[in-house]
């Protein structure tokens, strides 16, 4: 009985230790890596107001809207145009560029470029 009284704690120990990291500096070296950069244009901003520069830049780049800067004025009916056929039959049906429209291409591309 002496005996079991022994080796359970030993036992204990050392599946405790086998749990625990190697080292301290391992598991602070691992926390402060960087992450890898996502590819540019395709993260959302964090929460850029609707209809702002920022927000149609963002928009503009996930969708390839314009070609190297050729194309329509973010947020003109021609560009508002181009966002519709670029998201085809997920395009929202609001009136394009009101604010429900901004409001359902957001949540969309959103939700496009989280599951990509």
């Amino acid at each position: 009985m002496r005996l079991l009284f022994t080796i359970a704690p030993l036992t204990l120990a050392a599946i405790l230790a086998a749990c625990s990291p190697s080292s301290p500096e391992t598991a602070s070296a691992s926390a402060s890596a960087p992450a890898t950069e996502p590819a540019p244009g395709k993260t959302a901003p964090a929460n850029p107001a609707l209809g702002s520069p920022d927000w149609y830049a963002w928009v503009d780049r996930t969708l390839a809207v314009s070609d190297d800067g050729h194309g329509p004025a973010p947020g003109t009916p021609e560009w508002n145009s181009a966002v519709q056929t670029k998201l085809g039959e997920e395009a929202p049906q609001q009136k394009s560029g009101s604010t429900e429209w901004q409001q359902a291409v957001d949540a969309l591309l959103r939700t496009r470029v989280a599951t990509h």
